[in-house]
């Protein structure tokens, strides 16, 4: 069964469309794989954090770039929030950030 990939907003959209070529290419890549297996790629192309949680790691010459995504109903992918990654160790603030957006988009799938 197929996935579809969707956006949390017209901002995480945009914020991804505009990662260094590369890190797009790579992007565009594993969602392709995404639209076909979900979101559990496994390791080393994403990383299960849990209660739904994912994080696809994107790795290009111009640096590393990592984007939180989530799965609801009816096969639909949520890409939640996205950043260029600079230390070693992805910051809890980008993961509240998901967290937080991924709790409002699974209520509103719910009603």
């Amino acid at each position: 069964m197929n996935y579809t990939i969707i956006y949390y907003n017209e901002v995480v959209e945009s914020d991804i469309l505009t990662l260094p070529k590369t890190l797009q290419a790579r992007f565009f890549s594993l969602t392709d794989r995404m639209e076909i297996y979900g979101s559990n790629l496994g390791e080393p192309h994403t990383k299960a954090f849990g209660n739904g949680l994912f994080e696809l790691r994107l790795k290009g010459a111009e640096g590393i770039a990592r984007v939180f995504d989530c799965t609801l109903v009816s096969h639909r992918i949520v890409m939640l929030h996205s950043f260029v990654k600079k230390t070693q160790k992805t910051s809890i603030k980008e993961r509240r950030i998901a967290e937080t957006r991924m709790n409002e988009v699974k209520n509103a799938d719910t009603r």
